[in-house]
C-alpha cells in the first residue's frame, strides 16, 4: 500500500468551509483599509537574499526559507567548500533567493523601484502569506497570512493615530476584545542610555520582547548572557516592572529619561498619540507595556501588538514606525509607519469563540433537482436568470436517484431545492423545497426568483 500523501509541519489545507471563514476575515479587513484610503498591492513570493538579509535581526535571518540556485546548484562548489561544511560561506554560492520573511521589506523594496510612479504619502495594504523556519505550535504557522497596511512619505503621527482606529474598528467588527498595547523604540533606547548600556540597545530589546514566553528570571540570564552589568540589569528592573495607568506610567518614564533627548521624544510621541486615541475614544483598552520591544531591528518609533483577551494565543496583530528601511535600498528620508493582522491566528481565535457570524458562510442558495435531459433543458434558463439575479445556483449535473441528489442538498445546506417534472413544465411551474421546514410551493420562475431575493 502506498504512503499517504502529506503536507509540510507547519501549513494547513484549508476547504470550503474554512475558506468562507478567512474570505470572511480578509474581505472585512479590506473594508477598513479601504475606509482610510490604503490601495492594495502584491509582491511576488520569492525575494533576493540581498533584499531579505540583515533585516530581521540575527535570529530573523536564521529563520529565512532559502531556496537552493535552479540546475545544478553544486556548480562553482569545490569538493574542499563542501567538506569544510561552512554553512554560511556556502549558502551564498547555493542560494540567491528566499520565501519573504514578511509583507514590510517587501513594501520598502517596492517603494524604492517604483518611486516616481507613487503620490506620497503613499497609503498600500497587502495581503498575501509568508514564510518563516519557525519551530510550528499552536498560533505559530511556517506558512500564514499578513494583511499589512503601511503609510510612507509622512512623518505625522496622525498615522499612528488611524492605525490604531483601524485595529479597533476590525476587532469591533469581528467580536473579539482585544488589548491594544503600545511603546516606542525611542524610549527604549532612552532606558538602554540611563542603565549606561547604550551600545547594547538590540540585546535589551530582543531579551525584554521575551518576558511573558520566559519569565523575567531567564530574561535576566539572557541579558548577563549578553554582557549586560549586574548594575544595569538591577536599573532595568523597575522601570519593566512599571504598573499604573497608561499616564502615570508615562509621567514616571519621563522623570527616568529626563537626561535621555531621544527618550523623552519618544516620551512625547507616546503621549500625542495616547491623547488623541482618548479623545476619539475606542471600544478596546489601550495600554503602555514598556517591556513591548517588538523584536524587529527596523522599528524605530512606535511599537504596538495587539492580544485577544479571551483566547490564550500569542499576538494577533502588530507593527510600528519605521524611520530608515528604505535608506537600505538607497532611498533615505522616507520615514514609514504599518501595522500586520496576522490572519491564521485570528482565524483560530474566531473558531474558538464562534464568532463567524451565518452569512459568512457564502454557499448555494439554490439546487435543480436534475430528473432528465428534458428537465434540465427546461430548468436551465431559470437557473441562468437566478444567477443574473446573484442568487448562488447549482444544477445537480447528473440524473441519478432523487435519494443522492437530496443528500448532497443537506450535506451541503443548501437552503432551497427546486423540482420540476412532467406536471411542473406542463403547468410552467416549478416546486420549491424550502429545506430547513419541509414546506413545499408551486411557483412561476418569476414567484420563485422573487421569494429568494426577498429572503436574502
Amino acid at each position: 500500500m502506498a504512503n499517504k500523501p502529506s503536507i509540510p509541519k507547519g501549513t494547513r489545507d484549508f476547504g470550503p468551509i474554512e475558506m468562507a471563514k478567512r474570505n470572511y476575515i480578509f474581505d472585512t479587513i479590506k473594508a477598513v483599509y479601504a475606509l482610510y484610503g490604503f490601495q492594495q498591492i502584491e509582491t511576488p513570493a520569492t525575494e533576493t537574499l540581498q533584499t531579505l538579509m540583515g533585516k530581521y535581526g540575527e535570529e530573523g535571518d536564521k529563520l529565512l526559507f532559502k531556496i537552493l540556485n535552479s540546475g545544478d546548484y553544486l556548480k562553482g562548489i569545490t569538493d574542499e567548500e563542501l567538506t569544510e561544511r561552512n554553512t554560511l560561506r556556502l549558502q551564498t554560492k547555493l542560494s540567491e533567493k528566499g520565501l519573504r520573511y514578511d509583507l514590510t521589506v517587501p513594501f520598502a523594496r517596492y517603494v524604492v523601484m517604483h518611486r516616481e510612479e507613487l503620490q506620497l504619502p503613499f497609503k498600500r495594504y497587502q495581503i498575501q502569506p509568508v514564510w518563516r523556519a519557525d519551530r510550528p505550535q499552536k498560533g505559530r504557522y511556517r506558512e500564514f497570512y499578513q494583511c499589512d497596511a503601511d503609510v510612507v512619505g509622512s512623518d505625522s503621527l496622525l498615522n499612528e493615530v488611524e492605525l490604531m482606529q483601524i485595529i479597533d474598528t476590525v476587532f469591533t467588527k469581528f467580536g473579539i476584545r482585544v488589548q491594544i498595547k503600545i511603546n516606542n523604540r525611542k524610549i527604549l533606547t532612552g532606558i538602554a542610555e540611563v542603565i549606561g548600556e547604550k551600545e547594547k540597545i538590540v540585546q535589551i530589546t530582543t531579551a525584554i520582547d521575551k518576558l511573558d514566553k520566559i519569565g523575567i528570571d531567564n530574561v535576566n540570564a539572557e541579558l548577563e548572557k549578553e554582557g549586560l552589568s549586574q548594575e544595569a540589569i538591577d536599573k532595568l528592573q523597575p522601570i519593566i516592572n512599571l504598573s499604573g495607568r497608561n499616564e502615570e506610567k508615562l509621567a514616571t518614564i519621563e522623570k527616568v529619561l529626563a537626561d535621555s533627548e531621544v527618550g523623552v521624544k519618544g516620551v512625547e510621541e507616546t503621549r500625542f498619540i495616547l491623547d488623541a486615541l482618548q479623545r476619539i475614544g475606542l471600544n478596546n483598552e489601550m495600554q503602555l507595556d514598556l517591556t513591548l520591544a517588538r523584536g524587529l531591528n527596523y522599528y524605530t518609533g512606535a511599537i504596538f501588538e495587539v492580544k485577544a483577551l479571551d483566547v490564550a494565543i500569542g499576538s494577533i496583530t502588530g507593527g510600528g514606525r519605521y524611520d530608515n528601511l528604505t535608506g537600505i535600498f538607497g532611498l533615505p528620508g522616507l520615514s514609514g509607519v504599518g501595522i500586520s493582522f496576522g490572519a491564521d491566528r485570528i482565524y483560530d481565535v474566531l473558531n474558538a469563540l464562534e464568532l463567524y457570524p451565518e452569512d459568512s458562510m457564502q454557499g448555494t442558495q439554490l439546487l435543480f433537482i436534475n430528473f432528465g435531459e428534458t428537465e434540465t433543458n427546461y430548468i436551465l434558463p431559470i437557473a441562468t436568470e437566478a444567477r443574473r439575479h446573484n442568487i448562488r445556483t447549482e444544477i445537480y449535473p447528473d440524473a441519478v436517484k432523487m435519494k443522492k441528489q437530496m443528500s448532497y442538498a443537506n450535506a451541503k445546506k443548501i437552503p432551497y431545492v427546486v423540482l420540476a417534472g412532467e406536471n411542473e413544465m406542463a403547468e410552467g411551474k416549478l416546486t420549491l423545497k424550502v429545506m430547513e421546514t419541509g414546506e413545499q410551493l408551486q411557483l412561476t420562475p418569476e414567484e420563485l426568483l422573487n421569494k429568494i431575493i426577498g429572503n436574502q
